[in-house]
């Protein structure tokens, strides 16, 4: 594979222009695999294709390459609620006690709940995920296996964010529900770093990742605490 100087990116991979992003995946996966310096590859080659996929990997990258149109009406607006975490929104009515119990003990089952389940459902099973990768990474089925589970995580994530902007966190939970958005964040930064890890088999991603998660396993076990010290 050559390296000449701004080579098409499109070429570097072998996609037709109208490939689809999963096609485009595929093809810069497939060329990482044969020509990886571990699986004895050459340097040179690796730095094309990474380059090649930071263009078309890239969805916005890909527009002002021109290959691809932009959307209609423009890009969306950035998902958000603008308040920047979870329970930002103000609560300036005055409430009664019995009322302040009510609202934080429905906040707990309505929405830390369902959240605590969903980011154990991320974090516990993922030892067991990178066991069975590590038979070998190089694996297509086993490693569409793990690419699956990151998938699966990331469905999860998203219900995550909706439980988050569905109901405010009370005032008398605003430590615990920031704690929880930290534990929500770093799960999220880690599957982002485990996904890296997927396109490209460097290490450091996995390593990253792997870290990150550990983290996160950590904080969940001290909001299962803190949850037990809350008065209700």
């Amino acid at each position: 594979m050559s390296a000449a100087s701004n080579p098409d990116p499109y070429r570097v991979l072998g996609v037709s222009r109208q490939a689809s992003p999963a096609e485009i995946k595929a093809a810069y996966r497939s060329l990482v695999k044969r020509h990886h310096p571990d699986a004895g590859g050459e340097s040179e080659a690796i730095v094309a294709i990474n380059a090649a996929w930071a263009v078309l990997g890239d969805r916005a990258r890909r527009q002002r390459h021109g290959q691809i149109p932009e959307p209609a009406g423009g890009q969306p607006p950035p998902a958000t609620d603008g308040r920047g975490g979870p329970g930002a929104r103000s609560g300036p009515r005055r409430a009664s006690g019995a009322q302040k119990d009510g609202e934080l003990l429905r906040w707990l089952q309505q929405v830390y709940g369902p959240i605590d389940r969903l980011l154990g459902q991320v974090i516990n099973p993922f030892p067991a995920e990178l066991r069975a990768l590590s038979a070998d990474p190089y694996d297509d089925a086993l490693m569409e296996a793990f690419c699956a589970f990151l998938e699966q995580g990331k469905v999860r994530l998203e219900k995550v964010e909706s439980l988050f902007q569905s109901m405010a966190c009370p005032a008398a939970a605003k430590g615990f529900g920031l704690s929880l958005y930290h534990c929500l964040s770093q799960v999220q930064d880690a599957l982002a770093e485990l996904e890296r890890y997927t396109m490209g088999y460097v290490d450091s991603y996995l390593h990253d990742g792997r870290e990150m998660l550990r983290e996160a396993k950590r904080r969940r076990t001290l909001l299962h605490q803190e949850r037990r010290r809350l008065e209700l």
